[in-house]
């Protein structure tokens, strides 16, 4: 037997060697197009990101190991002085509070709105195009013009909300003098502006689950709630992951509403609503530390990566349930026709 196969096998592959001698120019160009035009289209991305994002961070690395003199464009080599300066700054640990403060109070009641504002779009409304548009309008207007009709309104003597408090004897709240206050204040032009956008992503998921689980679960009794929290809210699980992992990263990098809720810009007389990014901002171009602010945008992204970790393993968990719960249905519905067979 072994005496006859190996010039079959020899003959085979020599075979083929001549069929790819044969090939003409017009299929090895086709054979070239489909192994390397993915790297070609995908290219133009990762060249700009190498430009416009990877560089500055790498530069930004460089800058944080220096004590930089802006008038000469140039630094010192100091090591790691300026992330220590930074850690064993009061002001900097405040402001750390104050971003996860905020991000708390924005970012849980915020999903939670768009997800049962998406439930709602989800549902058979007349006129839902005008309905879903009307949810983005938000998060069109400038932050800025947000950021000032709403400390306007959250203003301590002549504000609107400390006028219908008044009106319903109820004291006046400090909204730019106390810490919790504030940042309650800051957290709703947050929502304000990222709720309808939210709830356009996961109303996009929702529209993609089959109907026909929904009408399964009425034949057998299941109502509205029940079937939201048994169908709907597995179903989009791995979108909500999404919605939460750019919410965080968003809350943490928290700007233009505190910036703009004073005249000032400063985060107040005692850095009540004093974030990360503000601090970076008044270290570099306030105390004109290039090399402190470099660092301090060093630590603001180690937090967004672990964190951003985080996320990515709770994502892993829930996708990897769902896998089992498919798993767990195939296997009842295999054990199901073995026993209908027998």
């Amino acid at each position: 037997m072994s005496t006859t196969s190996a010039p079959q096998d020899g003959g085979s592959q020599g075979a083929v060697r001549q069929r790819q001698t044969k090939l003409t120019w017009r299929q090895r160009r086709g054979q070239w197009d489909v192994k390397y035009s993915p790297y070609l289209y995908i290219a133009p991305f990762f060249i700009v990101f190498g430009i416009t994002g990877l560089f500055p961070i790498l530069y930004t690395a460089y800058i944080s190991l220096q004590d930089w003199d802006l008038v000469r464009n140039t630094g010192e080599f100091i090591g790691f002085d300026q992330f220590a300066w930074v850690l064993q700054d009061r002001e900097f640990w405040i402001a750390l509070r104050n971003t996860f403060s905020i991000f708390l109070l924005s970012s849980v009641p915020q999903l939670v709105a768009a997800t049962f504002i998406a439930a709602m779009l989800d549902a058979n409304l007349r006129a839902k195009t005008f309905w879903r548009m009307g949810v983005l309008l938000p998060y069109v207007v400038a932050p800025v013009a947000v950021a000032l009709i709403f400390s306007n309104m959250f203003g301590d003597k002549f504000g609107l909300i400390n006028t219908v408090l008044g009106d319903l004897g109820i004291d006046p709240i400090l909204w730019h003098t106390d810490i919790i206050p504030s940042h309650f204040a800051i957290a709703t032009m947050v929502n304000f502006r990222w709720t309808g956008y939210n709830a356009l992503i996961l109303l996009a998921a929702m529209q993609a689950i089959p109907r026909d689980l929904y009408e399964a679960a009425a034949i057998d009794g299941a109502r509205t709630v029940r079937r939201f929290f048994s169908i709907t809210i597995p179903q989009i699980r791995p979108t909500m992951i999404f919605v939460i992992i750019t919410a965080t990263i968003g809350g943490l990098q928290i700007f233009d509403e505190p910036r703009m809720y004073d005249a000032f810009g400063l985060g107040g007389a005692n850095r009540q609503w004093l974030t990360i990014t503000m601090y970076l901002y008044n270290t570099g171009w306030g105390d004109f530390n290039f090399g402190r602010a470099a660092a301090v945008a060093w630590l603001l992204f180690l937090i967004i990566i672990s964190i951003t970790l985080l996320n990515n393993f709770l994502t892993r968990k829930f996708v990897a349930d769902d896998a089992t719960a498919v798993k767990k249905v195939k296997k009842q519905a295999l054990k199901g026709s073995a026993k209908g067979g027998k």
